[in-house]
């Protein structure tokens, strides 16, 4: 009987990872939510904490004709985050998302501005979305969706550069104006942007993204990273001198499948596993990431 077996995954585990850089970014967004240009001003006009997230999905948390989360319709509806905070954390666990983000506005008033200093965004991560509640208002909200920080062609971090934001609706409430009643749209719309009334279509503000530095990740590092005792009987301490930023651990067989992935500050045990060879790779936040052989006795 001929008997494969497939090395490839192996190729693939066994390596070390470099290359990837993280920008920092400050991050503004500054109304001009005025009379002229958006009808009327309601009293207590205020917004919402300019909340989001970095991630690598586009559409993610939001898009454009399709229906709200219940964490984006309660931004929009009532200015809270929990909700929307939850979907963030759940895209974090999935690595699908990479940090959650909050500011709160400088004054409450209708013109007002949040800033979001020292934002670290990685290139696995390269996509932007942030959402604040247009209050008081039935279910309007400014969006900036999947805003992607990284270049056209994907080699560089984009430079400092500014764009316009506007209002959007919900979709989840039938309210006309500032003060309407809670009106809950039955069924519910996909998420639209304002062009009638109160907005008219017009710029709401704008968003001022602006690059503070460029840090490329010391390949030198990385090699300090080591795993010990090897060979072991099942217990496995990281020696982590220089202090990189691990964010999961993941310990192949030498097949190639994944038989365990636990988070960096989780203890390490494979006594339940089988003794033999087992590869055991430490991703750090950036996704950069160093495989090590491990024998289990």
């Amino acid at each position: 009987m001929l008997r494969v077996i497939f090395i490839l995954p192996l190729l693939c585990l066994y390596s070390i990872v470099y290359g990837q850089s993280t920008a920092i970014y400050d991050v503004t967004f500054t109304s001009i939510w005025n009379a002229t240009d958006h009808t009327s001003i309601p009293n207590n006009a205020h917004w919402s904490d300019l909340v989001g997230a970095t991630h690598n999905t586009a559409n993610e948390f939001l898009e454009l004709g399709q229906l709200a989360s219940d964490g984006i319709k309660n931004v929009a509806e009532l200015g809270s985050n929990t909700n929307f905070q939850n979907e963030v954390n759940n895209a974090i666990d999935s690595y699908r998302a990479n940090q959650w983000l909050q500011q709160s506005f400088s004054l409450h008033a209708a013109i007002s501005s949040a800033t979001l200093t020292n934002v670290q965004v990685n290139e696995s991560y390269p996509l932007l979305t942030l959402v604040s509640m247009v209050a008081p208002s039935p279910d309007w909200f400014i969006a900036i969706n999947s805003l992607n920080l990284r270049t056209e062609d994907n080699t560089n971090w984009k430079p400092s550069f500014s764009m316009d934001v506007y209002a959007y609706d919900a979709g989840t409430d039938d309210g006309i104006d500032y003060t309407s009643d809670n009106i809950a749209s039955n069924p519910p719309v996909g998420i639209y942007k304002i062009n009638g009334t109160p907005f008219n279509g017009n710029v709401i503000g704008s968003l001022t993204v602006t690059l503070q530095s460029v840090l490329n990740v010391d390949k030198s590092n990385f090699e300090t990273l080591s795993i010990y005792p090897n060979p072991t009987h099942g217990e496995i301490v990281i020696s982590n001198p220089k202090k990189i930023q691990l964010k999961t651990i993941e310990v192949y067989n030498v097949l190639g499948e994944l038989i365990k992935c636990i988070k960096a500050t989780q203890p390490i045990n494979l006594y339940q596993s089988p003794k033999g060879i087992y590869f055991v790779r430490l991703k750090a936040d950036n996704d950069q990431h160093k495989t090590l052989k491990l024998v289990l006795q």
